[in-house]
């Protein structure tokens, strides 16, 4: 490792109950598939250090073991098979018991006050502190879906994971990071309720799913497009709930009260003012289209619902799409409200057109640079509606969360809850000339502090 970082030791961790007779076989919806070139996705949490007899490896991986047995998807691997007869390969989780990797490095030079730049600004080596930031979703074949680096620093511990996104969502590796911090805290595996996997399939199609070979393999880096690409910062933006409300009002008051939409949200308002700010400063001309890309969850949008926290992956990537002349020109109301449209329009409809569109005309999401180095495009990932604050493993509460390095592109949102109550954090990859202009943008900064 670098940046200060020094690798102590690298374990796999199984299930605690290693019995894996009648195990479970998950067959992957075209919303898992069109994920497989996709980095593994990063986020992490900085604790205070504890005292040094609270044992934290030993008790970190003893739970982790017991979490396994109810999050068992996360302890198996990916299996390809191929198709013989026409040519194709298809996926598929085998909850086999394989388990987890277990990463423990120490960075006895960094203090916490180092990782929390007064500023905003995320240092460089941060990076270090995550797991494995080059696997690809197609790498679960021969890798763990889940791997966890813990790193104790000078004053501090940061947990971090990296997982395979084709396995999981948000929702679903959040509520497995805070079963393992209630074991841990408690010491025991507590009365949880049996795993629900998502149970979603389109009726209609085949499982497993046939894709051709060349969607499958994992594409070789492009050395001449990486070389062309402007250096990028990434910052923390954040929006107390003062903040949060003048945008909403402001939003709210510039939306056409005809309008039958409903009134646009806290979590809109502060994403059409990023999107307007960016676009901004990013040198695209006014004619030209941008986009704000929004991860979706889709649990309670299909038909029948499906339970709010069911493990699995249920999100969809979806566009907001203006001219660069209508988004600033138009106001904040109507940024918002595009968002508001989009977001309103994600029905079981759409998710069953996108399914058996993707299967006639299989399209993987490639992360990494694309039109995206154009600078007309956003991703807002993660959501402030998940609970990151409340992950206890039994020393005291976390102190910050952040996003690793996988999926970085200039544009890139990542969406916290912040640690006062209220408020929302913005985790932000963009270019740095535009990081230069937002902070010198007194518009922007009318609704944002970076300390």
């Amino acid at each position: 490792m670098a940046g200060g970082v020094v690798l102590v030791s690298s374990s796999i961790i199984q299930p605690v109950n290693s019995n894996q007779s009648g195990r479970t076989k998950i067959h992957l919806t075209p919303y898992d598939l069109s994920l497989l070139q996709f980095d593994y996705a990063q986020r992490g949490l900085l604790f205070p250090k504890p005292d040094p007899d609270f044992n934290l490896i030993s008790r970190l991986k003893t739970s982790l073991s017991l979490a396994l047995d109810i999050y068992f998807p996360f302890a198996g691997r990916l299996v390809k098979t191929e198709n013989l007869e026409d040519e194709t390969v298809s996926f598929y989780i085998d909850c086999d018991g394989s388990g987890a990797r277990f990463l423990h490095a120490e960075a006895e030079s960094v203090s916490v006050s180092d990782f929390l730049q007064p500023d905003g600004s995320v240092p460089d080596f941060t990076k270090h502190f995550f797991p494995a930031d080059d696997f690809k979703s197609v790498d679960g074949v021969t890798v763990p879906l889940l791997v966890i680096q813990v790193t104790e620093m000078k004053d501090g511990v940061f947990i971090s994971y990296c997982y395979n996104h084709m396995v999981a969502d948000g929702v679903s590796v959040w509520g497995f990071f805070h079963t393992w911090s209630m074991i841990c805290s408690t010491g025991s595996g507590f009365n949880h309720k049996p795993l629900v996997l998502k149970g979603w399939f389109l009726e209609g199609i085949d499982y497993p799913i046939h894709i051709p070979v060349s969607e499958s393999e994992r594409p070789p880096p492009s050395r001449e497009v990486l070389s062309s690409v402007p250096i990028t910062k990434e910052w923390i933006f954040h929006f107390t709930e003062e903040n949060i409300s003048d945008l909403k009002a402001k939003a709210n008051s510039e939306v056409d009260s005809s309008d039958d939409l409903g009134i646009v949200s806290s979590l809109q308002a502060v994403s059409a003012h990023m999107w307007r700010s960016i676009i901004r400063h990013s040198c695209v001309c006014r004619e030209q289209e941008t986009y704000c890309k929004l991860v979706v969850d889709l649990r309670q949008r299909v038909t029948p619902p499906l339970e709010k926290d069911s493990f699995g992956n249920m999100v969809y990537i979806t566009s907001a799409t203006a001219t660069v002349e209508e988004l600033l020109d138009r106001g904040l109301g109507w940024a918002a409200l595009q968002i508001n449209k989009l977001v309103r329009s994600q029905t079981n409809e759409n998710c069953k057109s996108f399914a058996e569109d993707w299967v006639r005309n299989v399209k993987n999401v490639k992360s990494g640079l694309g039109s995206r180095v154009d600078g007309d495009t956003i991703v807002i990932a993660s959501s402030p509606r998940f609970e990151v604050y409340n992950k206890d493993f039994g020393w005291g509460k976390p102190i910050a969360v952040r996003a690793g390095p996988s999926n970085s592109i200039s544009g890139k949102l990542n969406l916290f809850t912040g640690i006062n109550e209220g408020s929302i954090d913005v985790q932000a990859n963009l270019w740095s000339d535009v990081i230069t202009n937002l902070l010198a943008d007194v518009e922007f900064l009318e609704h944002v502090t970076t300390a």
